[in-house]
């Protein structure tokens, strides 16, 4: 049988060449590096990012890291731009035209407009003596030693390095500007992150006729109808000041049942818990459920100044995508 490839082996080789490159590029952090993100800082526009083939699809991704960090900021494709899509482009913004081998004809072409416009220009290519390096108002230089394609045709440890600076850039702005994780999740409210850093016990927390309330004075029985019925788990003991005085929990009832307590003719009030854990309504539900399950417990009652108004359990925070 012939000898298998050795796939591993090629797969190692693209990582150590990536690295070099990357290795590298440490020293392109250099002054022009800061100019450019001043000018960004400073800027009152938008960022617009080109490039054509992979430099493109690279662009699209520092476009929307910039866009989620802080800096408003969006992709024009050169060709589009060339036929229409260049009136996105205003005075007062900041394109970052991307290339490696800086000899884009589509971006060049581009140039004469966007200085006409007043358009301050940011390159960044493989070539400090290119034409669009040296065109721009600032240059990025991405250089790298070799590219990790052993034909050195397709673009690979250009692209990681491309990709590396328009990281590094977008991070520096964000630190520059105390972005912080909170205005990360306002640009990115349906997901994950955004639940967690938004969504608030009060949100999701069950209230009004949903609540499940007995007085001290109720019996064991009809405790156990009203958690039955609200189907929480458990229930509130409430005084008629609407203070929270207690909780009565499913594992309550196990403990009573134990104990052979008659749930006929006991009254909740002689075995609720009380000083039950509780939480503000406004907390973040990730801290409810950090609570919760700091606590060991299922459910938990929402008070404001000692007054019930809402609770909820694990299954509502499950719903909500808070677990």
């Amino acid at each position: 049988m012939p000898k298998s490839f050795d796939y591993r082996s090629v797969a190692k080789q693209v990582l150590e060449t990536e690295i070099a490159g990357l290795t590298q590029l440490e020293q392109y952090f250099n002054d022009q590096f800061c100019q450019a993100c001043e000018l960004i800082l400073n800027n009152k526009g938008k960022v617009v990012v080109m490039g054509m083939g992979k430099s493109g699809h690279i662009g699209k991704k520092i476009a929307a890291t910039l866009a989620s960090t802080g800096t408003s900021a969006f992709f024009v494709h050169p060709g589009e731009a060339a036929h229409g899509d260049l009136g996105m482009i205003e005075p007062g913004d900041i394109v970052l035209a991307i290339s490696n081998s800086g000899e884009s004809g589509e971006i060049l072409s581009l140039f004469p407009v966007l200085k006409r416009l007043d358009i301050q220009i940011l390159s960044m290519t493989g070539k400090p003596n290119s034409n669009m390096a040296k065109l721009a108002d600032i240059h990025l230089q991405i250089t790298v030693p070799a590219e990790a394609c052993p034909l050195g045709l397709a673009p690979t440890t250009s692209t990681t390095a491309t990709l590396v600076m328009g990281d590094a850039l977008a991070v520096a702005l964000l630190q520059a500007r105390g972005f912080t994780a909170e205005d990360f999740a306002l640009s990115h409210p349906g997901g994950a992150l955004g639940r967690k850093l938004l969504l608030k016990l009060e949100d999701i927390m069950h209230t009004g006729e949903a609540l499940p309330v007995v007085a001290p004075e109720a019996l064991v029985r009809d405790a156990l109808l009203e958690i039955s019925q609200k189907g929480l788990g458990m229930t509130a003991i409430v005084d008629n000041t609407g203070n929270m005085v207690g909780i009565f929990t499913d594992g309550d009832l196990r403990r009573i049942l134990d104990k052979r307590i008659d749930i006929h003719t006991t009254a909740i009030g002689e075995v609720m818990t009380s000083k039950p854990t509780v939480a503000e309504p406004n907390m973040l539900a990730v801290e409810g459920l950090n609570l919760m399950q700091d606590k060991s417990i299922n459910g938990l009652m929402l008070c404001h100044e000692g007054k019930l108004v809402g609770a909820l359990n694990m299954h509502d925070l499950l719903k909500a995508g808070v677990m």
